[in-house]
Order: C-alpha cells, then sequence, then structure tokens
C-alpha cells in the first residue's frame, strides 16, 4: 500500500479492495499490511476484520503454514472479547475451524496426534456452543481418508449426519461423497453421485472445478470421452494457475498424458510453471507433482526426454532432468506424510498415478499437436509425417546430388528430401567434398542448397529472405562456372524482389481476418500513378526478357524456366491491377511457355502453361473460358501427367465452381484432391490449402463442423512448413467458427494455446492478427459468461485500439462492445466513456449500423437495471443512436438487420417502460409501427411489425389498463397476419389476447 489507513472507515476500504483482488502473493500481501495497520487502532473490531481477510489470503493462497497462526490470533481475540463478534463474525469462527485442520492435514511437519488435538478442540468448542456435530465428522473423515485407516466407519459416521448451517457448501459435500466412491473403486457411483456438480446446479469458489479435474478419467473409463473432454476444457480454465488449486491443476496435466495429448500437456505445464515456486503447501505440492511425473513420464517413454520443460525456478530443465527432480522430491514428500500418518497410503496412491496405462486417445482441442512441434522455432518448418515411402538416399554423395538435380530438373516434389538430406551432410562437421566431376565444386552444391531454400522461403511469402538467398546462389553459381544456372538464380531473385511488399504491412491488411487491418497500408505510389507492384512487376519481366536475351548456353528445362518466370510476372501483374488491358500479354507469354514446353516434351512445363491460361482468364473474369481450360488441364494431366500437378489443378477447378455457386461439385473436387495429395510431401501439393478451400465449400453446403476439421489442419499444415501468418489466420477464422456453433470452451481453448506461442507472446506477429484473437477470445469468454476476464480483455483491446490512426472504425467497434459489457456490470459512467471513444471514432470512420445496436442496447440495458433513475442516462444514449441513425441516412447506408429508425422507435418504447412511462412508451411504439409500415405477403418484417405490436397492446391494455382498444389492436393485427400467411407471427398476440379476456 502506498500509504498506510488514517481511519477505520479507510481500512475497511482497504479491505473491501483486496476482497476484490485474485488469491495470490499480491493479495496476501497487502492482507498482512491492513493487520498491521489495523493494530494502530484501539477498537478491535478492525484488527478482526483484517485477521479474517488475511486468514482468506493464506488458505487460498495455498500458504497452510500461515493460516492456523493468524486464526490462533483471532480465536484469542474471540475469548477475550465475545462481545466484538456479532452473529455473522462468530459464525465465521466456527466455520475457519475447518479450514485450520485442513491446513494441519497439509502440513507433514505435523504431528498425527495434534491433528487429532485440533479436532478434538473443534468438538469441544462446538458443544460448548451448542452447534451440531456433522462438520466435526466432516473432518474426522477427511482426516481418514488423509490418513487411510478407518476410512468407512469415519464416511458413515459424516454422511449420515443432517447437516448444519457451518456445514460445507452442498457441492463440497457432494465432492468428497464421490471421491470416497471413487476411492472404494466404484466408478459409477462416482459420477453418479457427482452429477449436480458436474452439471453446474451445485457450485462454490473451488466447485465444480475440483470435482471435474478428479472425474476425468473416472468418465473416460466409464466410456464418456466426449463429456470428459468438454469438461477438461471448461474445468481447466477454473483452477490454472492457482496455487491452492495445483492439485487439481496436476490432474488435468495427467489426463493430458493418458488421452495422447502430451504436448498440450507440456503447454498446460508451461503456462503454470508459477505453481512450482508459489505453492506453500506439501500436500497440494504433491498432488501436483504427481501429475507432473505422469506426464513426463509419458513424455519421456515416447523418446522426447530432450525437449524443454517449465519447471523449478532458477534453472532451465528438459523432460528428462524435471522428472528426475519432480520424482525425487515427491517420493520425499509421499514418504514424509507417511512416517507422520504411520501408513503407507500416499506411497501407495501415487504410485498407482504413476502406474496408469495410455486411457484413450482423443482430440482434445481444435489444435492437435505432435511432441515434436513443442520446440519448434517459430518461422521454421517441421517435416510433416510422411505420406508414402521415398526411395531411400543412396549413401553414395555423388549419386544422391545425381538424383536430386535430375529431380529437380523435373519438377518432381521428391527433389526436396534429397535436398534436405544433401543439406544435413554437407553441414556435418566431417564433410569432405568429393573430387568427382559430375558432382562439380562445392561452390555449385551450396548454391544448389541455396536456391532450394530460396524457394522455400518465397512459397512462405518470405519474398525479401529469398530474393538475397537466390542473389547469393547466382555469385556461387558464378564461382563454379554455371551461368546458365546462374541466370536462372538471379531471374528468380529478380521476380522475388518485385514481390516484396511496398510496405511489410501490405499483405497483412488485405489477409488479416474479420476486417482488423494491418498497422498501415500499402504504398500503391508507383511513377506516374502506376501503382507500385504493377511497375516493379513490369520492370521485372523487362528484366528477365533481357536476362532472357543475354544468356547463353541455356539448358531446355531451364530455358523453360525462365518462359514460366516471365509469364508469372505479368500474370502477378494482371491479378494485382486487374487491368484487361494487361490480359494480352499474360496470353502472349503463357503460348511462348506453351508452345516451347510442347516442342521439347517438357510435361510439367506444359501443364504449368496451362495452369497459367486457366488462371488469367479467371482473373479477367471469363469463367466459362477457364473453365474449359481447367478441364483441358486435367484431361491432360490424367493422360500424360505429371500426376503430382494433379491436386492443385483440381483445387484450381474447385474455387473456379465455388465462383460459379456450385458448392457441392467444388467440395467433390476438393475431397479428390485431397485424395491424391496424400501421395505428395504436403507443401508441394499445398494441402493446406486444399483444406482451406474444402472448409469453404463446407460452410457453403452447410457443414460448419466439417469445415472447422479442414480449417484447423489448413492452419496445422501451414504451421508445419513455417508459414505462421497463414496458420495464425486459419486458427483465428476456426476459433470465430467454433464460437458460431457454441463450441465456447474449444474457440477459448485454441486461442489460450496460440496466445501463449513464443513469437506471439513477443509481439512477432502482425499486430492486428494478433488483436483480432484476443479479440475473439474476449467474445467467448463473455459467452462463456466469465464476465470479468470478458471485460478485461475488452478494456485493453480498447485501450490499444484507440491509437490506430489508420483504422478508427475498428476502435470504434471495439469501444461499443467494450461499453455493453461495462453497463452489464452496472458500471454506466464508464460504459458511457467508452461508448463517447466509440463515437468519437465513427466520427471518423463510420460503423452505422454497430454504433447503432451498441448505444440502443446500452440504453435498454440503463433502464432496465435503474428503471426512473436510469432513464435520463438511457435517453442520452438513444439520442446518440437517433444522430447515428441520421447520418446513416443522410449517406444513404442501409442496414443489413432492422432499420435504424424503426429500432430506435422501438428501444424509446422499451426504455419508457422500464422507466414506468408507459404512455411515453406507447407513443414511441405507435411511431415504430408507422416507421415499419404495414406488412405485406411477402414482407420480411412482419415479425418485427407484430412483436411492436404486442408491446404496445401490453403497453396499452395492461400497464395503462385500456385493455379495449388493446383488443381491438391484436385481433386486428392477428386477422391481417394470418390472411397474409403468417401464422406463426399471430401465436404471442393471441396469447396476449387470452390472458386480457381472461382479466376482464
Amino acid at each position: 500500500m502506498p500509504t498506510a489507513p488514517q481511519t477505520t472507515d479507510e481500512l475497511y476500504e482497504e479491505l473491501q479492495a483486496n476482497q476484490r483482488r485474485p488469491y495470490g502473493r499480491t493479495r496476501t500481501v497487502t492482507a498482512e499490511e491492513l493487520v498491521d495497520a489495523a493494530e494502530r487502532f484501539e477498537e478491535t473490531l478492525p484488527l478482526v476484520r483484517a485477521l479474517l481477510e488475511l486468514q482468506e489470503a493464506y488458505t487460498y493462497g495455498s500458504e497452510p503454514r500461515k493460516s492456523p497462526v493468524a486464526f490462533a490470533r483471532l480465536l484469542t481475540l474471540f475469548d477475550e472479547q465475545p462481545d466484538v463478534f456479532d452473529e455473522n463474525l462468530r459464525h465465521l469462527v466456527f466455520w475457519r475451524f475447518k479450514w485450520v485442520a485442513s491446513a494441519l492435514r497439509a502440513l507433514p511437519e505435523i504431528p498425527r496426534t495434534s491433528l487429532r488435538q485440533w479436532l478434538t478442540e473443534m468438538r469441544e468448542r462446538y458443544e460448548k456452543a451448542g452447534l451440531g456435530l456433522q462438520p466435526y465428522y466432516g473432518q474426522a473423515y477427511r482426516l481418514a481418508a488423509h490418513v487411510g485407516e478407518d476410512t468407512d466407519l469415519a464416511f458413515e459416521l459424516w454422511a449420515a449426519r443432517t447437516r448444519t448451517p457451518l456445514s460445507d457448501c452442498e457441492a463440497c459435500e457432494i465432492s468428497e461423497r464421490a471421491l470416497y466412491h471413487l476411492a472404494s473403486g466404484d466408478d459409477e457411483r462416482a459420477l453418479r453421485t457427482w452429477e449436480p456438480v458436474l452439471a453446474g446446479k451445485e457450485s462454490c469458489q473451488e466447485e465444480p472445478a475440483r470435482s471435474i479435474a478428479h472425474a476425468l478419467l473416472p468418465l473416460l473409463r466409464a466410456g464418456h470421452t466426449d463429456r470428459a473432454r468438454e469438461l477438461h476444457l471448461a474445468g481447466y480454465r477454473g483452477c490454472r494457475r492457482n496455487p491452492s488449486m495445483s492439485g487439481e491443476v496436476g490432474r488435468h496435466l495427467e489426463f493430458c498424458a493418458l488421452t495422447g495429448n502430451e504436448a498440450r500437456g507440456l503447454e498446460l505445464l508451461a503456462e503454470n510453471r508459477n505453481l512450482f515456486d508459489e505453492v506453500d503447501s506439501p500436500l497440494e505440492l504433491l498432488d501436483f507433482l504427481n501429475g507432473v511425473e505422469v506426464l513426463l513420464r509419458r513424455v519421456e517413454q515416447l523418446g522426447h526426454g530432450e525437449l524443454p520443460a517449465a519447471g523449478f525456478p532458477g534453472r532451465t530443465w528438459t523432460v528428462t532432468g524435471l522428472r528426475a527432480e519432480v520424482h525425487g522430491r515427491a517420493d520425499d514428500l509421499a514418504a514424509r506424510f507417511d512416517a507422520r500418518n504411520g501408513t503407507t497410503a500416499h506411497t501407495d496412491r501415487r504410485g498407482a498415478r504413476l502406474g496408469r496405462p495410455l486411457l484413450e486417445a482423443l482430440e482434445l482441442t481444435l489444435r492437435t499437436r505432435r511432441l515434436d512441434e513443442v520446440a519448434v522455432v517459430p518461422g521454421v518448418p517441421v517435416a510433416a509425417p510422411a505420406a508414402r515411402a521415398v526411395a531411400a538416399f543412396p549413401e553414395s554423395l555423388p549419386e544422391l546430388v545425381a538424383r536430386a538435380r535430375a529431380l529437380d530438373e523435373q519438377g518432381h516434389p521428391d527433389a526436396r528430401a534429397c535436398w534436405t538430406e544433401l543439406r544435413t551432410r554437407v553441414t556435418a562437421p566431417d564433410y569432405t567434398h568429393p573430387d568427382d566431376p559430375a558432382v562439380g565444386p562445392l561452390a555449385r552444391l551450396r548454391a544448389d542448397l541455396l536456391a532450394d531454400e530460396a524457394s522455400r522461403r518465397g512459397e512462405r511469402d518470405d519474398f525479401t529472405e529469398a530474393a538475397a538467398l537466390y542473389e547469393e546462389a547466382a555469385g556461387l553459381y558464378d564461382d563454379a562456372g554455371t551461368p546458365a544456372h546462374a541466370a536462372l538464380a538471379r531471374a528468380h531473385a529478380v521476380l522475388a524482389t518485385a514481390e516484396i511488399p511496398p510496405q511489410t504491412s501490405a499483405r497483412a491488411a488485405s489477409e488479416t481476418p474479420s476486417g482488423l487491418p494491418a498497422d498501415g497500408a500499402a504504398d500503391t505510389g508507383g511513377t506516374d500513378g502506376i501503382p507500385a507492384e504493377v511497375a516493379a512487376l513490369t520492370a521485372a519481366h523487362a528484366a528477365m526478357v533481357r536476362l532472357h536475351a543475354e544468356t547463353s548456353g541455356l539448358a531446355t528445362y531451364q530455358e523453360a524456366r525462365l518462359l514460366r518466370l516471365r509469364a508469372t510476372a505479368l500474370g502477378l501483374r494482371l491479378q494485382a491491377s486487374r487491368s484487361d488491358g494487361h490480359v494480352a500479354a499474360v496470353l502472349h507469354e503463357v503460348g511462348l511457355l506453351h508452345d516451347f514446353a510442347t516442342r521439347h516434351d517438357i510435361p510439367g512445363q506444359i501443364a504449368g502453361a496451362l495452369v497459367l491460361r486457366a488462371s488469367t482468364f479467371a482473373i479477367s473474369g471469363d469463367l466459362p473460358a477457364a473453365a474449359a481450360e481447367t478441364d483441358a488441364l486435367l484431361d491432360r494431366l490424367e493422360a500424360h501427367g505429371p500426376a503430382w500437378h494433379l491436386p492443385r489443378a483440381l483445387g484450381l477447378r474447385a474455387r473456379l465452381r465455388l465462383g460459379a455457386q456450385d458448392a457441392e461439385a467444388a467440395h467433390a473436387d476438393l475431397g479428390e484432391a485431397l485424395r491424391l495429395a496424400a501421395d505428395w510431401p504436403a507443401d508441394a501439393v499445398d494441402t493446406a490449402r486444399l483444406h482451406g478451400d474444402l472448409a469453404e465449400a463446407c460452410m457453403h453446403l452447410g457443414r460448419p463442423d466439417e469445415a472447422l476439421r479442414h480449417l484447423t489442419r489448413s492452419a496445422e499444415l501451414n504451421l508445419r512448413r513455417g508459414d505462421r501468418f497463414d496458420a495464425y489466420c486459419a486458427y483465428s477464422n476456426a476459433a470465430t467458427l467454433s464460437l458460431d456453433l457454441g463450441r465456447v470452451e474449444d474457440c477459448i481453448a485454441l486461442l489460450d494455446s496460440l496466445l501463449a506461442e513464443p513469437d506471439v507472446a513477443a509481439g512477432e506477429p502482425d499486430d492486428r492478427l494478433v488483436a483480432q484473437l484476443r479479440l475473439t477470445r474476449a467474445r467467448a469468454l463473455r459467452a462463456g459468461e466469465d464476465l470479468k476476464a470478458a471485460t478485461t480483455e475488452f478494456l485493453a483491446l480498447a485501450a490499444e485500439s484507440a491509437g490506430w490512426d489508420d483504422d478508427p472504425g475498428s476502435h470504434a467497434m471495439i469501444a461499443a462492445e467494450t461499453a455493453v459489457l461495462l453497463a452489464e456490470a452496472d458500471e454506466f459512467d464508464r460504459a458511457r466513456e467508452a461508448a463517447d471513444q466509440a463515437l468519437a471514432a465513427h466520427a471518423r470512420d463510420p460503423r452505422h449500423e454497430a454504433l447503432s445496436n451498441c448505444l440502443r442496447e446500452l440504453a435498454r440495458l440503463q433502464a432496465r437495471q435503474q428503471g426512473s433513475d436510469g432513464l435520463a442516462g438511457a435517453l442520452a444514449f438513444l439520442a446518440d443512436a437517433g444522430r447515428v441513425a441520421e447520418e446513416a441516412h443522410s449517406a444513404g447506408y442501409e442496414a443489413h438487420g432492422r432499420p435504424l429508425d424503426s429500432a430506435l422507435a422501438y428501444e424509446y418504447g422499451r426504455v419508457h417502460a422500464y422507466a414506468d412511462a408507459y404512455e411515453d412508451a406507447l407513443a414511441a411504439l405507435e411511431k415504430a409501427l408507422a416507421l415499419i409500415g404495414e406488412p405485406g405477403p411477402d414482407n420480411g418484417r412482419a415479425g418485427e411489425w407484430a412483436e411492436c405490436v404486442r408491446f404496445a397492446a401490453a403497453m396499452e391494455g395492461v400497464y395503462l389498463e385500456r385493455p379495449a382498444p388493446a383488443l381491438a389492436r391484436l385481433d386486428a393485427a392477428v386477422s391481417r397476419l394470418t390472411a397474409l400467411g403468417h401464422t406463426e407471427e399471430t401465436e404471442p398476440l393471441t396469447s396476449l389476447a387470452a390472458r386480457l379476456r381472461d382479466e376482464e
């Protein structure tokens, strides 16, 4: 605290503020300072309240050694000055006897006799105070279960007794009964007992998170895999990073290990690294370490003991090193508890957990990861599982070089694997370059490897690095005396340079999902008003034509590649300009390529020419010609190959069919493309894009769950090849879709995983993309009713987006959502501030409909929650909404949903109704009806009109007690709607009419 409280009122304010903090070091230290401050007052009551807060902080901050000390001081005050304690404080004192019993059990240095003495003290005090003994027997049972002796008798003595006001809450007692049945080996009865808690019917501060953690494995054993998965996602959020629930975190880690989700387990372990340092309870620590060891043993058994793992502070750990450390510490803790208790219960339980087999492989989250992806450096590709067997590499280096070069000339996908193997051999410390004319000098081989790496970089849109690598390769080719190879490498460098965005964020600005553009806009200025990208590609084409003309001695495959690069440059220019004037030039270059490749029988380049021709027609808008060219391409590939071009060609035809609204045919093409793609490396046939396109087709066909699977698969493949931007975009879309499907916990778990990635945490990816991920997560938290966490995230995003000078519209949207969340928490002053921010941003970049919706909702919330006291504030929000509607009308904007003017009039009616101003409400609803107009047979606004009629009739007949005109209004509306065929819309009206007639 900056300054100590000077008055008891200030002390109480500080205590209340501290109670709003999460449990942990900050809350505990503040509570200790407040006790020191309370001791300076002459009154005893402030000290009592401060000690109660301190004991709570110790208890839920996992500091059991200190909790009994604080309670001892409190109990002394209770004995010496009982009059200070009112009924509520007296209740708290007796309640916390149970807390001390739990704290003492958690400390192996406390003798077993002392544990029994404390229970005797508790019983005697309860009897003296005339209190029921069920809570005492509850603690006696817990001690018996902890020790592992006389458990059945202790359970019966507790469970058969009637509950008292000092009994644990229903949820906690249900959990204890279920754990008893679980320890007895009766999974089925335990799960039946747990059901009210697992279903959310009973809850408290620790429940259902505690019960969920213990129920996961029984659910799996009983075959309830889907429910176990759902509860893992929901329950983990309730205990993560919480020292007082570290044992439950350990059980979630164990669940991951025993369901084949070891990578997720390591991820969760890293998220909870604080628990190694912050858990002061030996019993909680033992439970946590047992779960950690189950996970680490499983990872080590799978051959990944060298992976890094989050562990005890002060050093870095591998899985193997941490497992050994955890094993020693946990063995010691179990032995200490058993020595204190005089049993072997804790060692036996620990052994049982460590000996459990893998139960069932489950996909716990939308982001399935392998262990070899855990320690991946962002941007570095990961080897994907082999889709098919590749011919064994020859041991002879000259033979391997010859194979790599031959496959590379054909454009065969297997060339990549050969270059990768060569890179491994050449970079080995003991590598000696062979003196073999077929291999050539080392400079030639190094240039080949650089060109391969440059190609990979270009495929991941890292054009700057690709251009540099191609230039370096060209220099080495010159040194090796191979000018034709040097020319081809330089042509690649020229094209890669032209593809570098004028600003690094230009690509992000066009691809960030959900309309949040990247920081900055692309520089579209070139010479003479020509966009910079178009000018660069024009210059690149001219440079390649000159290079082609100046280079002699080109092999036929090299000349074909140069022609392909020239055509590609012009194709990219057409894509950037969308100018009809650029079409002929592309088709001319494609024709040159096709003629040359046909004359020299180069199948790969013939296919490439046909792809370029079809793409050119598609970009120019000639879809029939594009479709015809694609059909011809597929016919040729099926007849003459090369087979590895088929998946891409099918993908092209599928995209054309999607553009023609034939999603069923596109879905079929993409399914066949993926089937064929399984025969080739994923990056060679762009399997990631095929999955992304198939997700789009599925959405058109109304198959969102299937779309979700393909989105996550696309993201996974992009990550494996090092394209993190596209991967995060796909995952972002998957998260949004899962939220739309109501899979809230899936959405949150996916986004938590992404936001914990090292490059995201370090701020390396595009900031708008990360903001989109956080925004979706905040919306998911709100949907999951974690309003506190959602509000915190929205406030942070609103503050950050306020600095987006290039995109005030997005800030308006975020600030508007933030305002609504604040209003739902009754913080209307802060909601007003956020709404004003939204309005200011809207003035720069209008978001008419979204802002109007927000302002009307703010008005509704304030009027509903504050009644007439909130009417002025609500009307101020509606006045702002009115100005937004007028601006929209002046700008010719048409809302996608309800028209803004009629929606506003309806909200005026609702706001006045909440404030008991029924005449004003009725007048506003009459205006709304006039704005909506009479419904017609095909009028989509019949439902809106019917609701407005119902509300007006309710105002008139119920609140203003004028049933006759209300019934006349309802009967006329029912007749009109029935005549128009809108029978469903009549049901609320006939129901209200019946009610009014019953009351007459």
